[in-house]
């Protein structure tokens, strides 16, 4: 579906077909003005719940310039919205003009063909701080030449801290803390998780999946664990000593259905934990749990060291996308770049983080801090930035979409092998590993 077609609002679409033996005419297509201004076209976009007045204020910027043009949200999950799409494909009438996706997600997108092209160079004229998109999350969303995402906010973890358990336990996080030094319960975390249990890997540069310039897939878990570097070992032997505490415990954070709510529960002011991971989004579900957030504060990810080596999470991120059906009307096109433009509009930066607890990347944490947000969220951004500037690129590629579950089975088998050591239990990942990349063909 998606076509090779010139969207720059700055450029005019001539597109001519030849005439028929019939006598069929010149297709004329809409023209380009070079600005968003006087558009007289009707699009829908996506929004979640929460994100409605964000996104009401931001239509309503686009429109002073299109009072005859329609823009209608469609109030969905943005996740439920990607189902959708690939439950059915882009067509579908329930499926958004314009919407938001993580980074990860574009690889599947692209595959159906359901992105069209975005015209950067119109939003970055618009809004300041995408000088290089390359050099951020844009270059996640440039393929064959064309950008088919723009940048919406960065994503990471970082460290919550509820300051009256810290203080009643001991546990001191001014300064950075080892994970192997603390008690079972100061730091939760699901390390079956995935999204949890990388930043661990990452702290030692272990290898999850990497796709080289060849096709070829690698990954540092198939190797024997007595070829491991003794980083790479210290990791697996601290997830390991992390698992058997909590098995001997019969802690209900090794079980997928109630990790969550053992976590919320033991992070509760009066509860046994002083620290858990989690991101930006949480900062708001976590006021009900920290004497309704007075006891609540967030530190960097490298403020957790794992056998002396900081945690890092990955560079991860969302853009805001096209559908590709639109690109034939060069009207549709133009009104939804000027809304993309909005959307990320800096100097609504303060009511974006409010909406949806996203950070826009093009926004520096000086400027937030100039902003009226409360100090928590100040912390939690300033927080979010730090860890985001540390942690290592997300891969994309569509075979890093199924290490999830291989990664996830892995280490919940160690609740039934009882592994007797880390070797024990790294060969269990191993053998994992290894079925996942005979699957692939690798």
């Amino acid at each position: 579906m998606r076509k090779k077609l010139i969207v720059g609002m700055s450029m005019v679409l001539a597109l001519t077909l030849g005439l028929t033996s019939c006598g069929g005419k010149e297709e004329k297509k809409p023209a380009s003005s070079g600005e968003a201004k006087g558009i007289k076209a009707e699009i829908s976009v996506q929004a979640e719940k929460e994100w409605m007045d964000y996104y009401n204020n931001a239509i309503e910027r686009v429109k002073k310039d299109n009072p005859d043009a329609t823009i209608n949200i469609i109030e969905k999950g943005a996740f439920d919205h990607i189902d959708v799409i690939d439950q059915t494909d882009g067509t579908n009438k329930d499926v958004a003009d314009v919407f938001a996706i993580p980074i990860d997600r574009i690889s599947g997108l692209v595959k159906n063909d359901v992105l069209g092209a975005v015209d950067t160079e119109y939003i970055k004229s618009k809004v300041a701080g995408y000088e290089d998109l390359d050099n951020g999350i844009g270059k996640n969303f440039k393929v064959d030449g064309d950008y088919l995402g723009f940048p919406y906010n960065i994503e990471t973890l970082v460290v919550y801290a509820n300051k009256a358990n810290a203080e009643a336990k001991g546990v001191d996080y001014s300064n950075p803390l080892e994970f192997n030094d603390l008690k079972q319960n100061d730091f939760v975390t699901k390390i079956h998780d995935l999204w949890f249990g990388v930043a661990f890997l990452n702290s030692a540069d272990i290898n999850l999946l990497t796709k080289e310039d060849d096709g070829k897939l690698t990954t540092d878990l198939t190797t024997p664990y007595s070829e491991l570097s003794e980083d790479k070992q210290a990791v697996f032997e601290s997830l390991y000593n992390y698992w058997k505490g909590n098995s001997e415990e019969n802690s209900p954070i090794l079980d997928k259905s109630s990790a969550d709510s053992f976590i919320d529960e033991s992070f509760k002011s009066g509860g046994e934990s002083s620290l858990r991971l989690d991101g930006p989004w949480a900062m708001n579900s976590l006021g009900e749990f920290t004497n309704e957030g007075n006891d609540l504060d967030v530190i960097s990810t490298e403020m957790i060291t794992v056998n002396g080596k900081p945690l890092k999470h990955w560079k991860s991120g969302w853009g805001l996308v096209i559908n590709s059906r639109i690109e034939v009307d060069e009207d549709k096109m133009a009104l939804a770049n000027a809304l993309i433009a909005e959307l990320i509009n800096p100097e609504f930066a303060e009511d974006l983080f409010k909406a949806t607890g996203k950070i826009l990347e093009n926004v520096p944490v000086e400027d937030y801090e100039k902003t009226g947000l409360s100090d928590a969220d100040k912390n939690v951004i300033k927080a979010t930035i730090d860890s985001y500037e540390k942690s290592v690129a997300r891969p994309t590629f569509s075979e890093i979409d199924n290490v999830w579950t291989t990664w996830e089975n892995a280490i919940l088998s160690w609740n039934s092998v009882k592994p007797a050591d880390a070797e024990a239990a790294y060969n269990e990942v191993k053998a994992s590993f290894e079925a996942f990349m005979t699957n692939l063909g690798q």
